[in-house]
């Protein structure tokens, strides 16, 4: 059935308040959820799905229909630029949310979201549709269909700019979520878990902008997973917390506490752990563990909610072999922080939280691939005069210092 100029005029306004109202809806969840003193990070995670999965997707086509035929008329040219100029606003402040550094930074990028993207949809409903719609050289129900089409195609690459260059990585992760949502859907939440873990860990060095979106989905799916058996490893028999640290990364930014506590992971030695503690249930990172550590990790809910999460994560014996490794500085009895592991853009927060968590007297040893002499000058001006800093080992393939905290804070 052919549709009219009003009647896909009428289609697009009512797309775009659907739009904006989901958008809004998200934003105030997140808000709210800080607001009262609760986990908001699944708020945070829905927002960027949204925005990246139907958003941005929805921005990527309208270029290449609507402004691009408005484009041509010299009473709508700047107005076009303007609109398309805020699509790559909009889109770095999505992935500015995504990695947002606080939780104050959480909220102020959401709400800049939300408000821009209102702006932008009444500048589009009340300055560009209705000129079109004069337009009887413009064929609005016609270029609907291809906003469809186009829409479509840019969902399968994320965060790109023109969907005629798309991204084959992001296409096949694409495919991979819309699968394992079916998947989730059809009664096996369990197994769609595992398999976007698995995407998840694949991705999370070379890809991360793709592994963020990727736990996002994670988050999404683990929520469809009610009474499923998930086959983790319990305990050895005799481990406990009482005499574990604790990793408490509560006031770390959402794509940061992953990050973190995965280089707590890998900074121990057989037969030791840490606790965890969260203030959300940490479900999604068992699967991302038994994704990249499957048979290598042991995992007990301490405490179980509703304000505070405690789990202690530890590194089980291997088979034959003595307690200790090379996982423990020599000598010192000190975990080793290995960032060599992670994204470079990741290793500084990993590492001044690793600090952060320190009591006095105490330190560790960072493992890196290059002389960390940058670092020590942020160190510097952070904390003068309260850490110290040692080198163990200088090249030319690895580098070791011993960064503690002192016990009483030396003169400046």
């Amino acid at each position: 059935m052919t549709i009219t100029q009003t009647e896909a005029f009428e289609a697009m306004l009512q797309h775009h308040g659907a739009l904006e109202e989901h958008v809004n809806v998200r934003v105030a969840t997140l808000v709210g959820a800080v607001e009262r003193g609760i986990a908001y990070e699944p708020a945070v995670a829905a927002l960027v799905a949204y925005l990246a999965e139907e958003v941005l997707p929805h921005a990527v086509a309208e270029e290449h229909t609507i402004y691009r035929v408005a484009g041509v008329r010299a009473d709508l040219a700047d107005t076009v630029k303007e609109m398309t100029a805020e699509h790559r606003v909009l889109t770095s402040a999505t992935e500015s949310l995504a990695n947002a550094a606080t939780t104050p930074a959480a909220v102020e990028q959401a709400m800049q979201i939300g408000t821009l993207f209102t702006t932008h949809v009444n500048k589009e409903n009340d300055l560009l549709l209705p000129v079109l719609l004069e337009d009887d050289d413009v064929d609005l129900a016609q270029l609907l269909v291809q906003m469809h089409r186009l829409t479509e195609e840019a969902q399968k690459a994320p965060f790109i700019e023109d969907a005629a260059t798309p991204d084959s990585e992001a296409v096949v992760l694409s495919l991979l979520l819309e699968a394992a949502n079916e998947l989730a859907n059809a009664g096996h939440g369990d197994r769609a878990c595992k398999l976007v873990a698995s995407a998840w860990a694949a991705l999370r060095t070379p890809r991360p902008a793709l592994a963020v979106r990727t736990t996002a989905s994670l988050h999404r799916l683990v929520r469809l997973v009610t009474s499923e058996p998930v086959a983790f490893h319990s305990p050895e028999k005799g481990s406990g917390a009482a005499a574990d640290r604790e990793l408490d990364v509560r006031h770390l930014a959402p794509a940061q506490r992953h990050e973190m506590i995965f280089a707590a992971y890998h900074g121990l030695a057989p037969e030791t752990g840490y606790v965890l503690v969260n203030d959300h249930d940490p479900k999604p990172l068992r699967y991302q563990f038994e994704a990249e550590h499957a048979g290598e990790f042991t995992w007990d809910a301490v405490e179980s909610g509703p304000e505070v999460w405690r789990v202690r994560i530890g590194r089980p014996s291997p088979d034959g072999a003595a307690p200790g490794g090379s996982n423990v500085s020599e000598g010192s009895g000190e975990q080793e922080l290995d960032v060599r592991v992670l994204p470079h853009g990741q290793r500084h927060d990993v590492i001044f939280a690793t600090y952060g968590n320190l009591s006095p007297g105490e330190g560790f040893v960072l493992v890196n691939d290059h002389d960390p002499q940058p670092l020590r000058y942020q160190f510097e001006a952070e904390y003068l005069g309260n850490f110290t800093w040692d080198y163990l080992e200088s090249g030319p393939e690895m580098w070791r210092v011993r960064i503690g905290r002192p016990l009483i804070r030396a003169a400046g």
